[in-house]
């Protein structure tokens, strides 16, 4: 976008829920639908909860965590992820001011959903 100042990949961060908060986290943002297992609200230290911009349901089912499908998973995302422009905006704006750390339960660190979203807010 033009006159937009582009966000620096290091301001935004993923981070499993199941690792410790870190207050080099800055804004710790939970971007699954549902809450990971096993993880207490108390010590998730999440800041913000945006089940509203996670994969449908239908979506994350068809997916299941297969790095097969993950081309097309990515592309069946961003599509979604087009239809939140809002939210995104709010996102990126808090990444330009500081540190933002997309949290998820996913095994998988390289086949998330927070990957897609991350590039997503970084214009890729």
């Amino acid at each position: 976008m033009p006159g937009r100042k582009a966000i620096p990949a290091h301001r935004i961060r993923l981070k499993r829920a199941y690792r410790p908060a870190a207050t080099t986290d800055g804004l710790r943002v939970l971007v699954d639908r549902l809450w990971p297992r096993g993880v207490k609200k108390s010590d998730a230290a999440i800041d913000l909860w945006t089940k509203g911009i996670a994969p449908s349901t239908a979506l994350r089912q068809w997916f299941a965590h297969d790095p097969v499908r993950w081309p097309k998973f990515r592309q069946r995302y961003a599509a979604e992820l087009r239809r939140h422009r809002k939210e995104l905006a709010a996102l990126r704006a808090e990444a330009r001011r500081k540190t933002l750390t997309l949290v998820f339960a996913a095994r998988d660190e390289r086949h998330n959903d927070a990957v897609v979203l991350r590039n997503v807010l970084l214009g890729r």
